[in-house]
Formats: C-alpha cells, structure tokens, sequence
C-alpha cells in the first residue's frame, strides 16, 4: 500500500467514528430530553391533581340524600334515639301515672311483667323507663302493667 492510500484509509476511519460518536451523542440527548419531559409532566399531573375546585357557577350543587342528624335536644330524646338505633321491634314507654319518679317496686313489677324485655333505660329524671324488645308482652302481663303505669307504645316510629 501506498502512503496516499494509507492517509485515506485513517480519514476515512477517523470520519467514519466521529460520525458514530456524533450518533450516540445524538441518540443519549434524545433519551435525556424525553425522559426529562416525562418526569416534568409527571410532575405537573401531580400538582393539577392536588389542587382544590374553585366554586364555580357551572357546578351543579350536591342534592345527595343525606343530612346529618341534629342532636336531640333533652336526656330523654337522646335515650330514645339510642334505643331506636339498637333496632328493637318494639319500644315502650312506661312512666306512673301520677307523675312522680320510678320506685324499686315499680321496677320489679316491670321487670316481673315484662320478661323478654332485654334493654331497661331509665330517663327523665328518673319518671320514664323507655323499654326496648323484639318480642311483645304478653296481653295479660300488658293489662297488668296498665293498671299501675301510663305506656306509650314507640313500636314502628
């Protein structure tokens, strides 16, 4: 071989691998670019989908069904709504009927005629037991109880 031809030969090979490092170079700037633009829309989405609605007027309000409960206002409202979310069949209400607070005795004679009752809650100031049951009283007991107590019967409302 000739010197001409060796001179060619090393442009040649000195071209040919510039033009390859130029490639890569290329092609690891494009992979950078992308991979950069990528994580910087991750990024965005992130911070778009933690940010707060504004109220606008196109909204439509919320007509969903539910409202909270109000606190019941008295100790005696609050002790019936406890036992109406126990989901007994049937609630009483016995109370004297001359008024006046509950005695020991009064207590047996419920507790005697009224043996399937399974929850007692004393209320008002101790005048009112409110009586919570799946099972109804016997009509000869109910009688019995009716002659000494008023009852309201809360089964169903």
């Amino acid at each position: 071989m000739t010197a001409t031809m060796m001179t060619i030969r090393r442009k040649v090979f000195f071209l040919s691998r510039c033009e390859t490092e130029k490639g890569r170079f290329m092609i690891s700037s494009l992979l950078r670019a992308s991979a950069l633009l990528v994580s910087l829309s991750v990024f965005v989405s992130c911070l778009n989908g933690c940010r707060r609605k504004s109220a606008s007027a196109d909204e439509t309000p919320d007509t969903s069904t539910y409202r909270p409960e109000s606190t019941p206002a008295t100790q005696f409202e609050r002790d019936l709504k406890y036992e109406r979310d126990a989901h007994f069949q049937h609630l009483w209400i016995f109370s004297r009927k001359d008024g006046k607070a509950l005695t020991k005795d009064d207590s047996a004679i419920l507790r005697t005629n009224a043996p399937k009752v399974v929850d007692w809650v004393v209320t008002d100031e101790g005048r009112k037991v409110i009586a919570g049951s799946n099972f109804d009283i016997d009509l000869a007991n109910m009688t019995t109880l009716q002659k000494r107590f008023k009852i309201e019967d809360y089964s169903g409302k």
